[in-house]
Order: C-alpha cells, then structure tokens, then sequence
C-alpha cells in the first residue's frame, strides 16, 4: 500500500483512506497515522485486541460502494479491461472517455 500512496498523483497526501476488512491492522494504522492519514476500515471478526474504530467514522465506509460500482461499470468496456493501450496517456484517455460515456448516459 505505501506503493500506491508514493505512486498517487494528487498534489498533496489523502486526509482519510477507507479500506476494507483486510485493511484492518494496528502497524498499518500506525504506519498512516505517522504520515497524517486516518484508517477508516471495519474490524474483522477474529480481531483479538481492542477495537479502536467506532460506528461513526464507519459512515463514510457505506458510501465505499460509490467507487466499486463505478470500477464494475468501467469494467463493461472491454478496451479498458483488456489494456490495449502500451502508453498509461492513451490509457487514461480511455478511461476518461469511459467515465463521459457513463455519465451522458447516466444524464441523457
């Protein structure tokens, strides 16, 4: 994951980072927390030490399913699944054609 955040092209680091059950972990929180991110990731069910997220900041967890549903409408183009494209310009071209394509035919 620090991978991801090294390689994320806005201009300044995330406030919050929402993650699933796998996210839950103490040294990754520790580990975000250090660089001024806030974990917000529901407990798994073995978790033997104490909880340390309540239900208020798991509100923000619910509305996660935004942006998978948008990357399973993406998936629907097959040039974007498949990633013809050998230059990651041409291919966040299509990818942004692909998200114009679905909001006109979300609007229209």
């Amino acid at each position: 994951m620090e991978s991801t955040l090294a390689g994320c092209f806005a201009p300044e680091p995330p406030k919050r980072l929402i993650g699933d059950r796998a996210y839950d972990s103490d040294p990754l929180d520790a580990r975000l927390a250090a660089r001024g991110i806030e974990m917000i990731a529901p407990h798994r069910s073995n978790r033997r030490k104490q909880r340390t997220q309540d239900g208020r900041k798991l509100r923000r967890y619910k509305r996660r399913w935004k942006i998978e549903r948008l990357f399973a409408w993406l998936g629907n183009f097959r040039r974007l699944v498949v990633r013809y494209e050998r230059h990651s310009v041409n291919y966040l071209g299509f990818v942004q054609l692909g998200c114009i394509i679905l909001l006109l035919r979300h609007y229209l």
